[in-house]
């Protein structure tokens, strides 16, 4: 038996009785939306159950401990970097600098309630408490995602039409692209769910996975979850197949317009200035293509070190990726840590006799 156990299993909400205040306003705007007279199943309620059969596996929680280190500090690095140097206040570096912040909240959303979790022994974990947990994990997951797509845009028009980026590509029009990709996800998000709290919650409250996973939990309803079977397959579809296609096409576009007009001194000029992006898109990309393609083929348990390793290692390597890789990120810092070291020389005063 997990430490503080519950004891009771089930809260039984029904009809029009219920307590909307109580509610979070995901549920009450579904709820609502749907009719009220409908009679649901919902668990006081949910256990993370994490890993299975592991010995000393607190060591790995430790470790995933002083990951999220190195990526609060890196992010908050590049974010203070941008935020300092007026040199860096371009559309690329909105994005970068919003990338940051996505890495950074997604951190820190996900691994301090994982380690309060496995490592505190806290397997159990409300019902809205789970709902809040998927909406930040699931927020931040898509955002990394759409913010490679924003950058891609940008070496795309940097690239294909140089003479015209300064029109094109503006600050106004980043933030405002980085703005609609924030609404899409969050009302993506939101209505996944929302939908979930449409099920009744009734074969087992135990959530196979090391946060409240969206495909485990739909698959814990004794009612239809047809919805968010639906919403299961669309969402990868949105934050991964949708984003790596456009992320491609761009690469693809690009490669062939230099092949037209450029020498291979010129196109290899041109490529350079996509390596920090591609690293980023091939750090994001590969590890959840490879757990979602091998997600029935592989142990649980490897699923779920894939996963939390897949969650953890993008938000760490991104700011040392643009900071190793990006030229103006490395000239800004020089310049910042010149300036901060020149002001800590003090100047002895001449006295006059």
């Amino acid at each position: 038996m997990l430490k503080n156990e519950p004891t009771r299993t089930f809260i039984y909400i029904s009809h029009c009785t219920v307590d909307w205040k109580s509610l979070s306003f995901t549920m009450n705007l579904f709820n609502s939306a749907f009719g009220k007279n409908i009679s649901f199943v919902r668990p006081a309620y949910f256990v993370i159950s994490g890993f299975s059969g592991i010995p000393n596996i607190k060591y790995y929680y430790v470790f995933l401990f002083f990951v999220y280190v190195v990526s609060v500090l890196g992010n908050a690095v590049v974010m203070t970097v941008i935020y300092l140097d007026h040199n860096l206040r371009t559309p690329k570096y909105i994005v970068v600098f919003n990338l940051a912040f996505v890495d950074l909240f997604g951190s820190s959303a996900l691994v301090p309630k994982l380690l309060d979790i496995f490592l505190f022994n806290h397997h159990y974990i409300p019902y809205n408490d789970c709902l809040t947990f998927l909406f930040f994990c699931y927020t931040s997951l898509s955002m990394q995602a759409f913010n490679l797509i924003a950058l891609s845009y940008d070496r795309l028009i940097a690239i294909i039409y140089p003479l015209h980026y300064q029109v094109k590509v503006t600050n106004r029009f980043m933030l405002s692209l980085i703005a609609s990709f924030w609404i899409f996800v969050i009302i993506a998000i939101l209505i996944a769910a929302g939908f979930l709290t449409r099920l009744s919650i009734c074969k087992s409250v135990v959530i196979n996975s090391y946060f409240c996973d969206h495909g485990q939990i739909y698959r814990l309803a004794c009612n239809d979850y047809t919805p968010s079977f639906v919403i299961s397959i669309l969402l990868p579809v949105l934050i991964i197949w949708f984003p790596l296609i456009f992320i491609l096409f761009t690469y693809i576009y690009i490669a062939y317009a230099l092949s037209k007009v450029a020498t291979a001194q010129e196109r290899l000029k041109a490529f350079k200035t996509c390596t920090a992006h591609i690293s980023l898109v091939a750090v994001y990309f590969l590890p959840v293509l490879i757990t979602f393609t091998l997600m029935e083929k592989i142990h649980p348990n490897a699923r779920i070190i894939n996963l939390s390793l897949t969650s953890v290692f993008p938000p760490m390597l991104n700011p040392i990726i643009y900071v190793l890789q990006t030229q103006e990120i490395k000239e800004s810092v020089k310049r910042l840590l010149k300036i901060r070291f020149q002001s800590k020389i003090v100047i002895p005063k001449v006295t006059t006799m």
